[in-house]
C-alpha cells in the first residue's frame, strides 16, 4: 500500500525550524512529504539557519525541491497531490491570512488549493501574540471544516504571556485524527 501525502507547509518562524525539520524526517517514514515554503521562509537567512541549508535538509528529507510560489502550489488541489496538509510552522501572519481568505504566499494558496477537495490542513501555532491580535484568527480557524490544530501551549509565561506554540510531539497524532475528521483534545495544555 502506497503511503498517503502530507503537504508540509513552513512559515516563517525561523526558531523553529529545527524542531519542524525534525518533525519533517519523523514524518518521512509515515507520509510520503510534499514539501511547502512560504516565499520568506524559503529566502531569508536568520541567525537560526541559512535559506540555503534548510532548503538542503529539505531535499535530503524529501527527495523534492520545496514548493516556494503561488504558481507552484495552485497546482496542489486540482492535481490531488495531497491527503492531508500540515502547516508547521504557522505565524501569526499566515494565521491572519488564512483566517481571512488571503491566498498570497505559497503556503496560504497551498492551503486554498489542498482545501478545495474538503480534505484536513492541520495547523501548528507557532506565535507570539496567539493570546492577543492573533486569538481572534485562531478562533475564527477552530469553527471552520477542515481546520484542524496541533495542541498548543504558552512556551514563556514570565517574559512572553501572548505567546503560544505548538507541541510538535502531538503533530502526528493530530495529522492521524484529522484525518478522520477529528479534532485532537485538549486542544490548549
Amino acid at each position: 500500500m502506497s503511503k498517503k501525502k502530507l503537504g508540509f507547509a513552513l512559515t516563517g518562524s525561523f526558531c523553529t525550524f529545527s524542531k519542524a525539520l525534525k518533525l519533517m524526517e519523523e514524518l518521512s517514514g509515515i507520509y510520503d512529504i510534499v514539501p511547502i515554503m512560504s516565499e520568506t521562509a524559503a529566502a531569508t537567512d536568520t541567525r537560526f539557519g541559512t535559506r540555503e541549508h534548510f532548503t538542503q535538509e529539505i531535499i535530503r528529507i524529501t527527495g523534492r525541491e520545496p514548493i516556494s510560489s503561488i504558481a507552484g502550489a495552485e497546482p496542489i488541489g486540482p492535481k490531488k497531490m495531497t491527503d492531508a496538509m500540515l502547516v508547521a510552522p504557522c505565524t501569526g501572519n499566515t494565521l491572519a491570512k488564512l483566517a481571512n481568505g488571503v491566498n498570497d504566499t505559497a503556503v496560504t494558496m497551498a492551503v486554498k488549493s489542498h482545501l478545495r477537495n474538503g480534505k484536513p490542513v492541520v495547523i501548528a501555532v507557532s506565535t507570539n501574540d496567539a493570546l492577543g491580535a492573533s486569538a481572534e484568527n485562531i478562533g475564527k480557524l477552530m469553527v471552520r471544516r477542515n481546520i484542524y490544530f496541533v495542541p498548543m501551549r504558552q512556551d514563556d509565561t514570565i517574559n512572553k504571556p501572548m505567546s503560544v506554540v505548538a507541541d510538535l510531539t502531538e503533530a502526528e497524532k493530530a495529522i492521524e485524527m484529522a484525518l478522520k475528521g477529528e479534532q485532537m483534545q485538549p486542544v490548549l495544555k
